[in-house]
């Protein structure tokens, strides 16, 4: 018996296959439009009340779900603060089961940054100036920060790491 690491989340299912470039467009502006109808919501650890508590991670599935990339899926329960304790990359994990990483962000990728021992907070790029709508406990709701806010710098100014992954390359490669 291996020890196999649990998933983060389940891999959804596409719902807009075939994917087309213009479909592709269309659909990058859905997600940011749902990422931008959340601005506000307060923050809730697993929160999925519409438009009015969300975490980070519920806020990639409610965007991708609502603006119909993927089938419904749900990626609870996780644990509170997991990122504090242990160095398993469960949401790096999960991003690069579903989605390829880029160095060139576009408006509707996601971004990733390390949090504590790994990689545990995200949110959707909303424009070309790489802005980004994400729940932030820090701030106790969901909001548009630069990608560099300062919360998202150690004490030095230095920026933390962080990842950006298009949802969209993988289902390009089942069209192909």
């Amino acid at each position: 018996m291996t020890d196999s690491p649990v998933p983060f989340a389940p891999t959804p299912i596409a719902a807009c296959l075939p994917l087309t470039p213009a479909r592709e467009q269309a659909l990058r502006a859905a997600v940011i439009a749902e990422a931008m109808k959340w601005q506000g919501a307060s923050y809730v650890q697993q929160g999925n009340v519409r438009y009015s508590a969300i975490d980070c991670a519920m806020l990639l599935v409610r965007c991708w779900v609502d603006s119909g990339i993927f089938q419904p899926f749900d990626p609870r329960p996780y644990p509170p603060n997991w990122h504090l304790h242990q160095s398993q990359e469960r949401y790096l994990d999960w991003m690069q089961t579903l989605a390829r990483e880029v160095e060139v962000p576009r408006p509707g990728d996601v971004v990733i940054w390390r949090f504590g021992r790994c990689f545990s907070h995200g949110g959707i790029i909303v424009n070309e100036r790489l802005h980004v709508m994400h729940a932030l406990a820090e701030h106790r709701k969901c909001t548009r920060t630069d990608l560099d806010e300062g919360f998202l710098r150690y004490d030095r100014g230095k920026s933390r790491p962080r990842k950006f992954f298009d949802v969209f390359a993988p289902l390009r490669e089942i069209a192909a």
